[in-house]
This record gives C-alpha cells, sequence and structure tokens, in this order.
C-alpha cells in the first residue's frame, strides 16, 4: 500500500514529467521539425508530436486538479509517449525528445498501475 506522502511525490514526479515532456515536443514539431522539413513535416509523425504535446499537458492538468480520471488519462499518455518516442527515434534526430516522452510514460506508467 502506497504511503501518502510517497503517492503525493510519484504523482509531483509524474506531473514534472508530463509538463517537461510537453514543453519539449511542442518546441521540437514547432522549431526543429519544421525547420528540418521531410520526414520531420509528414502528416503522421507531426499529428503524433502534436498528439504527445497535448495529451502530456491534459496528464499534467487533470493531476494538478485531482481529476478522479487522472489515473485513465495517465494510462492514455503513457501510450501515446511511448508511440511518439519510437516514431521520433526512428526519423532521428531527436534525441531530447525520446528521452522525454521515454520519462513521461515510465512516470505516467507508474501512476495508472
Amino acid at each position: 500500500m502506497n504511503h501518502p506522502i510517497h503517492a503525493e511525490h510519484t504523482m509531483q514526479a509524474c506531473i514534472e514529467a508530463c509538463s517537461h515532456c510537453h514543453q519539449v515536443c511542442l518546441q521540437t514539431v514547432m522549431n526543429h521539425c519544421l525547420n528540418m522539413g521531410g520526414k520531420h513535416v509528414e502528416a503522421d509523425h507531426f499529428r503524433l508530436m502534436m498528439s504527445c504535446a497535448e495529451i502530456c499537458q491534459t496528464s499534467a492538468n487533470f493531476q494538478l486538479s485531482s481529476s478522479h480520471f487522472h489515473l485513465r488519462v495517465c494510462e492514455i499518455c503513457a501510450e501515446i509517449c511511448e508511440a511518439c518516442a519510437v516514431n521520433c527515434e526512428t526519423i532521428g534526430g531527436m534525441d531530447e525528445c525520446v528521452t522525454a516522452c521515454k520519462a513521461c510514460a515510465e512516470s505516467c506508467r507508474q501512476m495508472a498501475a
């Protein structure tokens, strides 16, 4: 059974991971990807990057507001972050994004468990 302080620390860490991933994905897609062009701006990749940024912000907001749905949002956030990490790794040149997405996915998976 989780101790309340441990649960609070875990949630704070998850909020921070989500906020960081939101920032990194949004900055990367709107600057790096647009500047690089080519495969970096293909529709599926661009949509996934934007979806990842959005769900990360939403996940942080749900946790900050103590929504009863935050565990379910964390679960889908982890799934999208994992997909984004794989996609960015495949395209290449987006190591910061891959790292942020993997960290957020892991943190959200722990919250959802």
